[in-house]
């Protein structure tokens, strides 16, 4: 009887356990699109991106001497380890992430999803294509061929405009629902529309030098549309705040150099120097674009080396060497890779714009953890001010719509107001207010006074390629903290003109794109390193040797 139970009880327990369906490779943590909450995923993809745009802007703003590049030849300011991240961020995470949102947020009407989704994959793969030439796309993101193979630079800029368009259609349609949580727009679709059609003006500004017919006449429709960026409440930005941690919500840039030991970024010489001196008198951001911790020249020199060098031969008088000023800003020379000094604390830092850092009131005092705004800035990825810039440079190449004195005007009025204002959103308002009034600082007749020495240096000049310096010059300091569009820029129009030198009288060729990734190229059987970083993108046929 005994023995009758228990065959009774095993064959009950089998039974139990044979019936349930078990799927022993389903992990029960892993989010899978069954279980995906489609607001959560784009708040991932919203945040993958402002990595992205960090990761791609850094390199353009040390190739175009917004920052320095601690590498002494531009073969080693490009090396291929360096972008390991970037890729697998574009790859692994922004377009693997948007590919799974798609076709859920589409089958709940979820269109405004749709469209910012799009919108971010089609920036991306033009930030790639800009950054490295031919990428992945077409056999990208699949889990049957781990071996993608490039597609040529002008297919994906079609395939990104092809996004652009379906993005925009999406952006007009009426939606089940806004996104929970818009961390660019708020869920505006007007305002997301105004982007996508701001990428498309960037677009066609790239090719203008390889088709000169079809980007006139987009860039034309563009502007009679009246869907661009256009004011400060469209600014495409990420804003960061001044949590340490759980999470660390601050301004990378700022978590990198505001510690108690100090560190981070170099500033660059060049800039710093065009900021400060190339006008007759101080540009009036300069005070928020960099912060020093000292207010003279060090004479030590075991902390800036360079003051018992020569200036290099290939150097010309004119260009700045080692201090760029008398007055304690302390940053590297272009491609400058020597050590790091005991300098931590008292060279030159991030101000309040855009990283969220101390504005410079001449206090003199070093950097410090949750010093000035507390990392509370923003990533200036698409600016008003930058439209006027790029459609100040149209207007004079291309011949498109609009005059380019007053799109010049209007770029330096709207950065002028897009640094101030974030300025003075910051608990560094009360600073700033109280250092101008004792220094009988009146902030909008520095403006005026700004203005009218560039456009009274435009009214002088006598050719395109000298009015064309003065817009690039213009739009490169606008873009501070933006080393995508500088990057862009410069191998476009090769301006500003007349950049400081390397240190070395031999650098190597300037860097017009970047390697691949180690990773890629060692992981997969059909990416071929390029013979060097020479290779110019698809839009970029300027002569060899046009860039220094």
């Amino acid at each position: 009887m005994i023995r009758k139970i228990k065959l009774s009880l095993l064959t009950l327990v089998a039974l139990i356990v044979t019936s349930c369906s078990l799927d022993l490779l389903d992990n029960p943590n892993a989010v899978t699109a069954r279980n995906t909450d489609i607001n959560y995923l784009l708040n991932q993809i919203q945040l993958s991106y402002a990595t992205h745009f960090n990761q791609m802007s850094d390199p353009g703003m040390r190739l175009t001497r917004m920052l320095n590049s601690g590498s002494a030849i531009y073969d080693n300011a490009v090396s291929p380890i360096s972008w390991d991240g970037a890729w697998n961020t574009a790859y692994a995470g922004i377009m693997t992430d948007v590919k799974t949102l798609i076709p859920l947020a589409e089958a709940q009407n979820l269109s405004v999803h749709v469209g910012i989704a799009r919108t971010l994959r089609a920036s991306v793969l033009i930030n790639l294509v800009d950054a490295f030439g031919d990428v992945p796309y077409s056999e990208a993101i699949d889990l049957a061929n781990f071996n993608p193979k490039v597609d040529g630079g002008a297919s994906v800029y079609a395939a990104a405009l092809a996004e652009l368009d379906g993005a925009i259609t999406n952006f007009a349609a009426t939606a089940a629902a806004l996104p929970a949580e818009d961390m660019y727009y708020g869920g505006s679709a007007a305002n997301w529309t105004r982007y996508a059609n701001t990428l498309k003006l960037k677009m066609a500004l790239n090719r203008r030098l390889i088709d000169k017919a079809g980007a006139t006449s987009a860039i034309n429709a563009l502007i009679a549309g009246g869907n661009l960026i256009s004011t400060q409440a469209q600014n495409f930005r990420f804003r960061f705040g001044s949590n340490l941690n759980n999470p660390d919500t601050r301004h990378p840039r700022y978590a990198g150099q505001y510690s108690p030991i100090g560190g981070g970024d170099y500033q660059s010489n060049s800039y710093m120097g065009t900021l400060y001196n190339a006008k007759g008198f101080p540009d009036p951001r300069i005070r928020y674009y960099f912060y020093r911790p000292v207010i003279v020249n060090s004479t030590n020199v075991n902390e800036i080396r360079c003051i018992t060098n020569q200036k290099p031969a290939h150097y010309k008088e004119s260009d700045t060497f080692c201090y760029p000023t008398t007055v304690g800003y302390w940053g590297r020379d272009h491609l400058s890779n020597e050590g790091i000094p005991p300098d931590g604390l008292v060279r030159t830092a991030w101000g309040v714009y855009p990283a969220g850092g101390l504005y410079d009131n001449n206090a003199a005092r070093p950097i410090g953890l949750g010093a000035g705004a507390g990392g509370a800035g923003i990533h200036p990825i698409m600016m008003a001010s930058f439209v006027d810039f790029m459609l100040a440079e149209s207007a004079l190449t291309l011949g498109t719509t609009g005059t380019p004195r007053a799109y010049l005007k209007a770029g330096i009025e709207k950065s002028m107001a897009d640094v101030r204002s974030l300025a003075l959103s910051t608990n560094e308002a009360g600073k700033i207010n109280a250092f101008e009034t004792a220094q009988g600082i009146v902030w909008a007749a520095e403006v005026t006074k700004y203005v009218n020495k560039v456009l009274a240096d435009y009214d002088a000049a006598t050719t395109d390629d000298a009015r064309l310096n003065i817009i690039g010059t213009e739009y490169w300091i606008a873009l501070f903290g933006n080393g995508i569009e500088s990057y862009n820029l410069y191998r476009r129009t090769g301006k500003p003109a007349n950049q400081q030198p390397a240190l070395e009288a031999n650098p190597g060729p300037f860097a017009r794109s970047l390697y691949y990734p180690t990773s890629f190229v060692t992981r997969n059987i059909n990416a071929v390193q390029k013979a060097n970083a020479a290779l110019p993108v698809f839009w970029d046929n300027n002569p060899t040797g046009f860039l220094k």
